[in-house]
């Protein structure tokens, strides 16, 4: 009896000091939290404005509404909801919207896409009163989505979204 005792304390130390666990160890948690970290800015293209705020969101609106291939599908306006709680906000607005013929196939091959669709550019007045203008670089979504051979939608929205917001920037 002794002596199966003595083993069954042995079997238990030995699982006890050497248990299997999904957690990672401290070192590997240290690597998963660096791979994950997102830089200031990453994967965000902002351009100034030579427009005012008002003549900027204006001609982006303008711009997206006589494109025959976007349709909007919404536009928040932050500093208003803001002010309605009782809180100040310097000028900022979204505009979302979409063309399901490129935004599908991005779906389709990495549905997480979804996401970031549709596109949303934003409209925005810093704290020196400098309009900018930013929205997701598309390039970035491929590596945050690992989106896989779609590089010719990937160019032709990259491409319109600097035409976009070039002309809503007067640049």
């Amino acid at each position: 009896m002794k002596k199966m005792i003595l083993g069954f304390l042995c079997i238990l130390t030995f699982y006890s000091c050497n248990k299997v666990t999904n957690e990672p160890s401290k070192a590997e948690q240290n690597v998963l939290e660096s791979d994950m970290e997102i830089t200031t800015q990453q994967g965000i293209i902002t351009k100034e404005s030579a427009k005012s705020f008002d003549d900027t969101y204006t001609t982006l609106v303008e711009v997206i509404k006589n494109n025959p291939n976007l349709k909007i599908i919404a536009e928040l306006n932050h500093q208003a909801n803001a002010a309605s709680v009782g809180l100040e906000l310097n000028p900022t607005r979204i505009i979302m919207f979409g063309n399901p013929n490129l935004g599908t196939p991005l779906m389709k091959n990495a549905q997480t896409t979804g996401l970031d669709l549709p596109q949303k550019i934003m409209v925005w007045q810093d704290d020196q009163n400098v309009v900018k203008i930013s929205y997701n670089d598309p390039q970035y979504l491929q590596q945050r989505h690992g989106i896989k051979g779609t590089q010719e939608v990937l160019s032709k929205i990259s491409a319109a979204l600097d035409k976009i917001t070039s002309v809503a920037s007067g640049l």
